[in-house]
């Protein structure tokens, strides 16, 4: 029997949920046709506003910030994997070995430490700050509801007493039903029109402290982490002095050395290229004066480079004693526009520029179209007239030294070696 009770009590439940559901939809209709007037609340309606921007924005904190810690763990890995590399490239016998495999523990240890305190202090202060809006967003839609019964109760107690024939107990009790529904409804009204703006002003406070520790802790780990690169250096320093003489070299990737300046080259004379086999004087040191050199220009399809025997290097001479040569200039094109068409945003930068780089080390040039180098010299990059020339690893440019001074691109352009430079602008 008393299961059949219950039965029966969860069937009345039902048909009772369905019932308000067909009334409260009934009502909206009336509402959105006008026949029936809606109870406003713009103050309400604020705040819930206030409250899914609030959500949308603490949502989007914790997808960043759990993108961000997947980052940590990732450059934790590489990192990890970084050292591993140099603990097995270092040798037994080298000085510092036991600091190495020290400072690569402290890296690894530095590297969790970080991660697990992001964690705690702001991946579950940020999870905690979120998990109370489910609920208060879940109430909010329940008010919504309880408004919507309140309303159609109002109506319907009003249509009885507007009505021709009055029944009094019909009267009595949709009076009864107005004032359950009313009682309910103020309830959560009120309960939520006092949590919604605390809960809105909450979220400066929040924000601040959640940056806040993310700032210290990010800075915390850096000046640790600083101090572990300081003593990994310390130990390459010494690594270095015991085998100073086995220093390596920045070189340039190698070019297929495309003739980039064929129609220069075809205009100069022909007894002023090189035979195969001939050399060109050293570069004299600096401070030392430079004679005037003879221009040899090689017109081999693959020039020789600066380890091949009886490769010409030419010397880096001024401008002024360079010979006259005479030069059929032919106007650039960039992507199909002609350069010098249109003026450039600044006429003390070459047409096309984009960007700037210093060398940070000397190039010797090893052909005639390459850009003699020394370490501060400051290039500006520009693009190369037919893209299809350009090797990898190399860019093509004028020194901004040489640009001041002549303002001409065919005079003072040249390719040189991207790795030898670093970009500043």
């Amino acid at each position: 029997m008393a299961e059949l009770g219950s039965k029966g009590v969860t069937a009345g439940k039902i048909a009772s949920n369905v019932q308000k559901k067909l009334t409260r939809a009934q009502e909206k209709v009336l509402q959105k046709l006008g026949k029936a007037d809606e109870t406003k609340d713009e103050q309400f309606e604020q705040c819930v506003q206030n409250f899914n921007k609030q959500l949308t924005e603490g949502t989007r904190l914790q997808k960043d910030l759990r993108t961000y810690l997947a980052s940590v763990k990732a450059m934790h890995e590489a990192s990890k994997k970084l050292t591993e590399c140099l603990q097995e490239v270092y040798e037994p016998d080298w000085p510092g070995r036991e600091e190495t495999n020290k400072i690569a523990e402290n890296n690894d240890l530095l590297w969790m430490d970080y991660h697990q305190k992001l964690v705690d202090q702001a991946l579950l202060t940020m999870d905690t700050y979120l998990g109370q809006f489910p609920d208060i967003k879940s109430r909010i839609a329940k008010r919504g509801r309880k408004l919507v019964d309140y309303d159609s109760a109002r109506h319907h107690y009003e249509s009885l007493q507007t009505a021709k024939k009055k029944d009094e107990t019909k009267i009595a009790k949709a009076e009864e039903e107005l004032i359950k529904a009313q009682k309910v409804f103020e309830e959560m009204n009120v309960d939520l029109q006092e949590e919604l703006p605390s809960l809105w002003n909450s979220r400066v406070g929040f924000y601040v402290n959640t940056f806040q520790s993310i700032a210290g802790l990010e800075e915390n780990f850096h000046k640790e982490m600083s101090k572990l690169n300081q003593n990994l250096n310390d130990v390459l320093v010494s690594l270095e002095k015991q085998h100073g003489s086995n220093t390596f070299t920045v070189k340039a990737q190698p070019r297929k050395k495309t003739k980039l300046f064929s129609r220069l080259r075809r205009k100069k004379s022909s007894d002023n290229a090189p035979t195969k086999g001939d050399k060109s004087p050293s570069p004299p040191p600096d401070g030392s004066p430079a004679g005037t050199p003879e221009i040899k220009v090689n017109h081999e399809p693959e020039p020789a480079s600066l380890d091949t025997p009886g490769a010409a290097i030419p010397k880096s001479p001024s401008q002024s004693s360079l010979p006259a040569v005479v030069v059929e200039t032919f106007p650039a094109t960039v992507n199909g526009t002609v350069e010098g068409s249109a003026p450039s945003k600044r006429s003390d930068l070459p047409p096309g520029f984009l960007f700037k780089v210093q060398a940070q080390h000397d190039y010797t040039a090893t052909d005639s179209d390459e850009l003699q180098l020394k370490a501060g010299d400051v290039v500006l990059v520009i693009p190369f007239e037919n893209p299809e020339e350009q090797d990898e690893g190399w860019l093509m440019g004028v020194k901004e030294s040489d640009w001041h001074q002549h303002k001409e691109l065919e005079k003072c352009r040249g390719v040189f070696p991207e790795n030898f430079t670093e970009k500043v602008q």
